[in-house]
């Protein structure tokens, strides 16, 4: 029922940023076909996504690997390494996506 919610709300979300986008549409082809807004967008969604998919994958790896300490103490040695080089990997694609999100950007 909660999940319904947030995915209501996000719907929502994003239909109203497209239509707003929209009404300014206008505007942007009046300035020289500048379209910093819509880059500005693009930049926005990539590095929201990113945040989230990685935020996702985090918290599942986290707990994954806690869940695997909390069951076998003496293991948790072999899991805590495995885990940080994980946690890095996940990291290190959002900001990836922080990279692509600048060079979007004007």
């Amino acid at each position: 029922m909660h999940f319904r919610k947030v995915l209501a709300f996000l719907s929502v979300t994003f239909v109203s940023i497209f239509v707003a986008s929209s009404a300014f549409a206008q505007e942007a082809a009046e300035s020289a076909g500048s379209d910093v807004g819509m880059k500005a967008i693009a930049a926005a969604l990539a590095i929201s996504l990113a945040a989230l998919g990685g935020a996702l994958g985090q918290g599942k790896a986290a707990s994954a690997a806690l869940e695997g300490i909390a069951r076998n103490p003496n293991a948790s040695g072999k899991i805590f390494t495995p885990f940080i080089l994980g946690m890095a990997l996940i990291e290190s694609l959002v900001i990836y996506a922080l990279v692509i999100a600048f060079m979007v950007m004007p």
